[in-house]
């Protein structure tokens, strides 16, 4: 079974033959946001383990092997988790010496490096949503990274990721916690 499968037991629950994965109801309804933030997350871990000296065959290679893993509902998720997580790496990437500086002056404790990297690449990615994409809530973007790392990471992480992203959100200018309340000029 998947990470997805054990989140929840259904007597409807079914077996693949093919796979031996159980498939049941909650899959199909997962956010192709939360499978894009997934994504991004495995792709910026395999890039902080082992580097990557061809960027775009490596992203290729990924998306090839995420494709025909079975863990999409349909190609039409695949295709929408796979736009938001692109544009989740491309940002990280373009930005990642800001948002890790960002970590860093909320960090006291643990120097980055140290971080797991798991939970350094599961915080890369709540952060870019919370300076870079004004359309998400900055609350969902911390619970995002929260239930992404109970899948991913220790029992304790979520904690150490909450409290992390939760000082970071209150040293965020205000209009970029809730960009309904932002007024533009006309």
């Amino acid at each position: 079974m998947n990470k997805h499968d054990e989140a929840a037991v259904s007597s409807s629950e079914q077996p693949d033959v093919h796979s031996g994965k159980v498939h049941h109801a909650l899959v199909p309804t997962l956010h192709f946001k939360r499978l894009g933030r997934e994504l991004a997350m495995q792709f910026l871990f395999q890039c902080d383990l082992a580097g990557m000296s061809d960027f775009a065959e490596s992203l290729e290679n990924f998306w090839t092997q995420a494709e025909i893993s079975g863990e999409f509902p349909s190609p039409r998720i695949f295709r929408k988790a796979r736009s938001y997580a692109e544009k989740i790496i491309a940002g990280v990437c373009e930005h990642e010496c800001e948002i890790d500086e960002v970590i860093r002056s909320v960090s006291d404790k643990w120097d980055i490096s140290r971080m797991p990297v798991v939970d350094r690449n599961i915080i890369r990615v709540a952060v870019f949503e919370l300076y870079y994409c004004p359309d998400i809530p900055a609350l969902v973007s911390i619970n995002e990274a929260i239930e992404i790392a109970k899948d991913y990471s220790t029992g304790k992480s979520g904690t150490f990721i909450n409290g992390l992203l939760n000082t970071i959100k209150d040293q965020l200018p205000p209009h970029t916690k809730n960009p309904s309340e932002f007024k533009t000029e006309k």
